[in-house]
């Protein structure tokens, strides 16, 4: 039963991976949470790591996948990925030595932050007009690497609920910054996944029987998720679904939402 809930999670990673640029951390870190719930208090320290080496997987092959037109838009932001890569590694870092509960309810209350965020603040749901008229998008500052990379890494979710409402307001249409999330994405998880999968001690059950970890990382669910994702990316980048806009920025916010009272519903 785990593994096809898993399998379906995966095909839902691969959907939100290429139509919110997510690379899978939002769906992947409460379907963990649940799987490894064995782990008692562990399990969103699990989920946050394992979650991050799916998004390495996610986000790489959907960028190879992107068309090179759309990651121009990135040209010169060197300065920024690599802050971004700094910023995952001290992330990483964090999730090891914080207190379970605090990445678990730090994940919910920055969720919960980002759909208050889009949903009033406007230039997301109701865009400014930037992105129809003829001014060229704004491209993000590199200074905001270091933070973004960082609390992406720490939560498990990759940077693209900052990185896709920040270039969704510079002036990008959903379709574009939902791309343009994925090598972003890729920048800070490969550090971050990095420092998981060579923490030295993975945690076990209550009765001390470990359940097959690398590190953090539960190489067995992450196996499942991107057995489900990966065709997903593949046939959506292939042929690519039309959604109006303003449709898909609501999907966005959507999503925020379940995810929210999924990771609720499963706390501590």
């Amino acid at each position: 039963m785990d593994l096809l809930v898993l399998l379906g999670a995966g095909l839902l990673t691969g959907t939100t991976t290429v139509l919110f640029g997510f690379g899978g951390g939002f769906v992947t870190v409460p379907v963990v949470v649940w799987a490894d719930s064995a782990l008692g208090g562990e399990a969103t320290r699990v989920a946050v790591a394992t979650s991050v080496v799916v998004m390495v997987v996610n986000a790489g092959f959907a960028t190879a996948v992107t068309p090179r037109r759309t990651l121009a838009a990135l040209r010169g932001g060197g300065p920024l990925l690599l802050l971004l890569a700094a910023g995952g590694a001290a992330g990483a870092f964090a999730t090891r030595l914080a207190p379970p509960a605090l990445t678990h309810w730090a994940f919910i209350a920055y969720t919960a932050v980002t759909l208050a965020d889009v949903l009033l603040r406007p230039g997301f749901l109701r865009p400014s007009g930037q992105a129809a008229s003829s001014v060229p998008p704004r491209a993000l500052p590199a200074l905001v690497g270091a933070p973004v990379g960082a609390l992406a890494a720490f939560l498990g979710v990759g940077g693209s609920v900052m990185t896709v409402p920040a270039m969704r307001r510079a002036g990008h249409p959903m379709r574009v910054a939902a791309a343009l999330a994925n090598p972003l994405t890729l920048a800070l998880s490969v550090p971050a996944a990095t420092v998981h999968l060579a923490t030295a001690a993975a945690p076990t059950v209550a009765d001390g029987t470990p359940l097959g970890l690398v590190g953090l990382v539960d190489l067995r669910a992450a196996t499942a998720l991107l057995l489900g994702a990966l065709p997903v990316i593949a046939l959506l980048r292939r042929h690519p679904p039309h959604i109006p806009d303003r449709v898909h920025a609501w999907a966005y916010a959507g999503l925020l939402g379940v995810v929210v009272a999924a990771m609720a519903l499963s706390g501590p």
